[in-house]
């Protein structure tokens, strides 16, 4: 399988909606939330577009608080963390501020704990440091963050990520499998994966492997069959 990456549907929407928070009217409305099920290319897309940009990557865990949330920051920003928690935050103001430098955080929903009080300090710098802040979660965590209204009302733009269309599917069969596929075939990989990424990937790697095995070219869902 080749490895490349392939613009879908679920990427020129997140792309559009983090074009509109850079260049948003509200300096102070910096965030933008990215929800969606697993599988659906969430943390494909979004590390993606974080590498191409420059952005700074940040997994949250669960023993995230506004402390620790600000010494691995000041890691990835190349800044010694050191000092009190009102020091690290003003370097990292300082060094960050103005920089058009994106942050994402990964797997947000462990921001929340004890009133979201790690997902306030994040805001906090967000809004200081005019700095645009990607939050990424599973399909509840929209409905948890809108709890707290002086968060959300800081999210500028909202993206769910949705099972691939049957569209998307069959480019990201071309653009990946090194054998071709009939577009029954390629019907039949959206049937079997529910148009969820991950599921498309390992399909395809299945199929090439059987396609190998018996010196297929092209596969048409009949060649599959009894496999």
């Amino acid at each position: 399988m080749r490895m490349k990456f392939v613009k879908t549907e679920n990427y020129v929407r997140f792309t559009q909606a983090a074009h509109a928070v850079e260049q948003r009217g509200a300096a102070e409305a910096g965030m933008m939330l990215v929800y969606g099920l697993p599988g659906n290319g969430k943390s494909y897309v979004v590390t993606n577009w974080a590498t191409k940009v420059g952005a700074l990557y940040l997994r949250a865990n669960v023993d995230w608080t506004p402390r620790y949330f600000l010494m691995e920051l000041a890691k990835v920003a190349g800044i010694e963390p050191y000092g009190t928690s009102r020091d690290l935050f003003a370097m990292l103001r300082d060094r960050l501020a103005g920089s058009l430098t994106p942050l994402v955080i990964d797997e947000a929903e462990f921001t929340l704990p004890n009133n979201a009080a790690v997902l306030e300090k994040i805001r906090d710098f967000s809004d200081r440091s005019e700095m645009t802040v990607v939050l990424v979660g599973m399909e509840r965590i929209r409905s948890k963050v809108a709890r707290y209204q002086q968060i959300f009302s800081r999210i500028a733009q909202v993206v769910e990520f949705k099972p691939a269309s049957p569209v998307d599917v069959g480019h990201v069969c071309d653009e990946l499998a090194e054998i071709e596929m009939t577009q029954a075939l390629k019907l039949e990989v959206h049937r079997l994966s529910g148009g969820r990424m991950r599921e498309v990937l390992n399909i395809i790697a299945t199929i090439e492997r059987i396609a190998e095995t018996n010196g297929f070219n092209r596969v048409d869902v009949a060649q599959l069959e009894g496999t």
